[in-house]
């Protein structure tokens, strides 16, 4: 197994800038390019992962993201399906919605921006109205994460790592975590999670794509279709907090269960607070066993992508809050032109002991893996 830690891939950038090039690579598969410098002046690094198919994965240290991945069409055609930015500076600006990153220590909302844990009362902050969302002001999708990359035998993967002291966003303890990215050379991009406390905290960790299978840029994401795998859901109130409700999907516009259009039904939910889709549904038959979540399809390409995860809810959200923000090479990525499949614990856990535990304890080891496999017909 071959082992390149950050340490000798800033290394290699260097040389690469001294000689000229472009980047560097140790493999055919493999990559590396500076992604810019952030705010504060640290370097950025870009990481290529390309499998036996041609396949293409590009990800950045910069919140552990997933910043392109272009896959091919029914024609072999590769395209670009996720939306992001050009370098780092990007991902640090308004406009990015979480693009492609590891959102946490706890992803989506917890209500009030506080909890109680062991008879104390944590104060998060609250940047979601007031509420807070994915792990606070800087969560963990805007922190420089270390790396190593690993090969293996069904591919190169990238184990990114990051220390989150305790106190940080107001968690209690101290938490290590680690996102492991595998392309596999059958299309799928594997991405596991493990994470450890040094005493008891919140933990709840999710990928933040924004996938649209016609090539990020594309118009609308409307004319793709899904398939959830679920027969409930976790209503809201008025600041999208769960109610602790678990209610039937059947007869509303949420039920995915048959493959429906998103732009079908998208119109009833015009004036409610989620001012489109943004739910969590309740993935049926969860038992921690890897399972398929969810089936995204887009007709006029032929390009189709499974969600397989271990988790027990997959937030749907539609891309309501695009704006138009200029993307990689200029793009413009308009309102509901993405949409995101979340594999997580449900929102707002930490406030109803009725929903799967989010509590990580000191020795115990937080585990997940969420698939995103790809074919076209």
């Amino acid at each position: 197994m071959k082992i390149l830690p950050i340490l000798f891939v800033l290394s290699l950038l260097s040389s690469c800038r001294a000689t000229g090039m472009g980047g560097g690579s140790t493999s055919p598969g493999l990559r590396f390019d500076s992604f810019g410098t952030t705010s504060d002046g640290r370097g950025a690094v870009l990481i290529t992962l390309r499998n036996a198919r041609g396949t293409l994965a590009k990800l950045t240290n910069f919140g552990a993201a997933l910043v392109e991945l272009h896959v091919p069409d029914r024609r072999g055609e590769p395209t670009d399906i996720v939306l992001g930015f050009d370098d780092v500076s990007g991902y640090e600006s308004e406009g990015n919605q979480y693009f492609g990153c590891t959102a946490g220590r706890v992803a989506n909302r917890i209500a009030n921006a506080s909890f109680e844990l062991d008879g104390r009362t944590f104060a998060l902050p609250a940047n979601d109205g007031a509420n807070h969302l994915h792990g606070g002001e800087l969560g963990f999708g805007r922190r420089l994460w270390d790396f190593e990359v690993r090969e293996t035998v069904e591919g190169d993967s990238v184990h990114f790592i990051y220390r989150s002291p305790d106190g940080e966003e107001g968690y209690p303890g101290a938490l290590t975590a680690e996102v492991i990215y595998t392309l596999t050379d059958e299309d799928a991009l594997r991405i596991e999670y493990v994470a450890q406390a040094g005493a008891p905290t919140p933990v709840n960790l999710t990928h933040h794509s924004y996938f649209n299978l016609a090539g990020h840029g594309a118009a609308t994401v409307l004319d793709h279709q899904l398939y959830v795998a679920s027969a409930r859901y976790t209503p809201t109130d008025e600041g999208l907090i769960p109610t602790g409700e678990l209610a039937l999907v059947a007869g509303s516009p949420l039920d995915f269960r048959r493959r429906t259009m998103l732009g079908e039904r998208i119109a009833e939910l015009e004036g409610t607070p989620t001012k489109g889709y943004d739910h969590n549904f309740v993935l049926d038959g969860w038992d921690g066993e890897l399972r398929l979540a969810a089936v995204l399809r887009h007709p006029g390409s032929g390009r189709a992508l499974e969600v397989w995860t271990t988790e027990p809810g997959l937030q749907l959200y539609s891309g309501n809050f695009l704006f138009g923000q200029r993307g990689k090479g200029g793009a413009a990525y308009a309102q509901r032109s993405a949409v995101c499949l979340e594999a997580q614990h449900f929102p707002d856990s930490v406030h109803h002991a009725q929903f799967p535990n989010t509590v990580l304890q000191p020795g115990a080891t937080y585990q997940q893996t969420t698939e995103y496999r790809f074919s076209a017909r």
